[in-house]
């Protein structure tokens, strides 16, 4: 027996390969470690290092006949088998199979955004052969975008695709989102988000729409298309209870029989929140106001988990349940940490709950997966949560100022990110079709 175990944070996943007849299977397990650094290969264990987490390893494979194995569980599986929270990628690019090992660590789905694209695309050559194939087909570099986008969306919801029947819909979904260039545009988000539902045409996809003023209305009318959503950019407990009446007006509006296949989760940005509260606060000066520093976010995240055990629950939610609805879930996005100086689990330890989905980059990622602690803390102290908040107020923090900025902020972000990419494929198209004359 070949046993491998207490690597120095390691992450993995293992598959078997050969023939049923096979009576001596290989086993690839990828891991990724600070300090295992090296491939190690053989006839019956071949270990292929895998950059994408770190999670604690325990393997142990039977040389004889290869019958069984024991996989050590992560804290991402803990959370979710204990505590309900959905742990999710917040990254995508190719190949879409790197995917494969952070799915066996326990993450059950993916969200992305024009940014995490403007990266992927911009940084990788896995795009080039599909890219040059729709130049030279004529394509327009809008279209050569969405081709390239929802084909990762495609191949990456069907790496999710057990989870999502395995879980009857709750999990497994991959997000993408609707051009930022539409975030004032109520009917052109609308019309946005109906193409790109039909174009990934895959029933695990979540289409990812600004929780904007004008796109409030979109919200409703897309949910009562029976399009699953993913509703973004939502930084203040007032635009969170608008998104959650949009939801429950759209399904209320769908006419539909049967619910349980239009889902939505509402990500809330957290981190983000905290960045511009600190520089208010250090402006005031005082140590009452210094602190509250780093206490913000987290505080406003916990009234709106508060505020989403009330909105879903009562007469008008329970008619809803009768016709199969699920709620939309919370969903902490934004969870990596912008100030060196807080803990690197800052924004996924104290925001763990039931029915929520914390959605993680790569550095938050890790860090939860190798220190991070799995308990329910986002209603554990709701009183001192509603203490902060007021105490911010009572300094002269206006809340309904900080969601504003920042949403202006995130549209504006997402929006150069996309004309940034849109720019560089431009300029790639035309040197490829100049090299082709």
């Amino acid at each position: 027996m070949t046993s491998i175990c207490k690597l120095s944070n390691p992450c993995f996943s293992s598959t078997s390969y050969g023939s049923r007849s096979s009576s001596t299977p290989k086993f690839v397990v990828h891991l990724r470690t600070s300090t295992f650094n090296h491939t190690l290969s053989g006839s019956k264990l071949s270990l292929v290092i895998n950059p994408s987490i770190r999670a604690s390893l325990c393997v142990k494979c039977s040389q004889a006949d290869g019958n069984g194995s024991s996989v050590k569980k992560t804290t991402l599986h803990h959370l979710y088998e204990t505590q309900g929270q959905s742990p999710w990628y917040d990254n995508l690019c190719r190949p879409v199979t790197d995917l494969i090992p952070l799915i066996d660590s326990g993450v059950r789905g993916v969200t992305s955004n024009p940014a995490i694209f403007q990266k992927a695309i911009s940084t990788s050559n896995a795009y080039n052969d599909q890219f040059r194939e729709l130049v030279q087909a004529g394509k327009d570099i809008d279209s050569v975008y969405w081709e390239l986008v929802v084909k990762d969306i495609q191949d990456a919801c069907k790496l999710f695709e057990t989870i999502y029947d395995k879980t009857d819909g709750g999990d497994g979904y991959v997000s993408v989102e609707v051009s930022p260039r539409l975030a004032d545009d109520t009917e052109g988000t609308v019309e946005a988000a109906k193409w790109l539902h039909k174009k990934v045409e895959r029933s695990n996809v979540y289409i990812k729409i600004p929780a904007t003023a004008p796109c409030i209305p979109s919200i409703k009318e897309v949910i009562s298309l029976g399009i699953s959503v993913n509703v973004t950019l939502i930084f203040s407990l007032s635009r969170y209870e608008a998104v959650i009446d949009a939801y429950l007006d759209g399904l209320e509006a769908s006419g539909l029989s049967d619910l349980s296949r239009v889902t939505s989760v509402a990500s809330f940005f957290v981190s983000r929140v905290d960045t511009l509260i600190d520089k208010l606060l250090e402006k005031i000066g005082t140590p009452e106001a210094l602190d509250l520093r780093g206490k913000a976010a987290n505080a406003q995240a916990a009234l709106a988990y508060d505020l989403y055990q009330k909105k879903f629950s009562g007469p008008r939610w329970e008619a809803l349940v009768k016709k199969g609805a699920k709620k939309q879930r919370l969903l902490w996005a934004s969870t990596s940490v912008k100030n060196p100086a807080y803990p690197d689990t800052l924004y996924v330890d104290p925001l763990i709950g039931p029915d929520t989905v914390s959605t993680m980059p790569d550095q938050a990622l890790q860090a939860f997966i190798d220190h991070g602690s799995v308990a329910r803390t986002i209603d554990a102290n709701l009183s001192e949560a509603e203490g902060i908040y007021s105490a911010l107020e009572k300094l002269g923090i206006d809340w309904g100022f900080v969601g504003s900025q920042l949403e202006l902020e995130g549209v504006d972000s997402f929006k150069k990110s996309f004309d940034s990419l849109l720019d560089s494929l431009q300029e790639k198209a035309n040197t490829l079709k100049l090299v082709s004359l």
